[in-house]
């Protein structure tokens, strides 16, 4: 089936149809031919060659998500979804490339891809970013970036997560600890949340929290929580990386036969599924995934329509679930 079969099932011309199906802008068609043209497409089984379409305009309709050796846990596998949603709104088709060892260059994947856009969740050496522009290609800035961690620039997007853990605990405790992952591979989240929470005691006037590295395992971070308590003053509120850390700071709560909140309450990050469940169920920060996916989704759709982004700015819209263990 060629666009000429829909357009003359739909009673159409062809130019009709092609601005129809690749959703073109500025052009005065009514919502029912547009139908008329979606339903004899879909009767027809026809769909636009996307080589066709990469042909004439250069592109494709590909936006490829580079992914850096990151442990692809709950959050990452949510967002990674949502930006799938929020591109396929805007006629565009989110492929997920990962840095992890091994892996193909980014010089290879785009190449073999040629992507309308590359968006990146770390940052890329300016000679790709050079590369990629004079193929034409949108190169839209990293969604996270490990610079400036520690820099003293007040609660940011960065460290708000950390900053909402604190100051939930700071209501009924004075000396906040800090779960640190033991994987390198998340600093780049990790040291933004902690910073949140220093700042945050920094302004209740409490004392820096007391970081340990808690690894996911019982024993573990039982000697994470006897430092804890053997501090002075003692520290009695955990501010987590995330939900997985969190559990293990319950864990090691149970091996040494204390309970949260009674004697540490916990807070993590992520609200995964496990977290209603686990023992106590835990308290946890909610990001608000949909709501970064639309932002970066429209700011690669306007770029690259050559148009300013809707001006949606997605504020840090997180909220406490708030559960027994805090």
């Amino acid at each position: 089936m060629t666009s000429a079969d829909v357009a003359r099932e739909a009673g159409v011309s062809r130019a009709t149809v092609s601005f129809v199906l690749n959703n073109t802008q500025h052009q005065k068609i009514t919502d029912a031919t547009r139908q008329r043209v979606l339903a004899a497409a879909q009767k027809l089984g026809y769909a636009p060659s996307a080589a066709a379409r990469t042909l004439r305009y250069g592109r494709s309709d590909v936006v490829l998500g580079l992914l850096p050796d990151w442990p692809l846990g709950h959050a990452t596998g949510r967002l990674v979804q949502e930006l799938t949603l929020a591109f396929a709104k805007r006629n565009l088709t989110f492929v997920v490339h990962s840095g992890i060892r091994g892996a193909r260059s980014l010089g290879e994947i785009w190449k073999a891809l040629t992507p309308a856009a590359v968006l990146a969740f770390a940052p890329f050496s300016d000679s790709d970013a050079t590369a990629m522009r004079a193929a034409g290609i949108e190169v839209i800035a990293a969604l996270y970036d490990d610079k400036g961690i520690g820099a003293d620039e007040g609660i940011t997007n960065a460290n708000a997560i950390g900053a909402a853990q604190a100051r939930h605990l700071a209501a009924s405790h004075r000396r906040l600890g800090y779960a640190y992952p033991d994987d390198e591979r998340v600093a780049v989240f990790a040291g933004p949340r902690l910073e949140g929470v220093r700042k945050v005691c920094a302004e209740l006037g409490l004392p820096a929290p007391d970081v340990r590295t808690v690894p996911l395992t019982p024993d573990a971070a039982a000697d994470a929580v006897r430092s804890w308590r053997a501090a002075d003053p003692p520290v009695t509120g955990i501010c987590a990386f995330n939900d997985d850390v969190a559990m293990s700071v319950l864990a090691g709560l149970r091996r040494l036969g204390l309970e949260a909140p009674r004697d540490m309450a916990v807070v993590g990050v992520d609200n995964t599924p496990a977290a209603a469940v686990s023992s106590p169920p835990l308290t946890s920060v909610v990001q608000d995934l949909p709501g970064i996916a639309e932002l970066y989704a429209d700011s690669v759709r306007a770029a690259l329509d050559s148009a300013e982004a809707t001006g949606n700015q997605v504020q840090p819209h997180i909220r406490l679930e708030v559960r027994e263990s805090a």
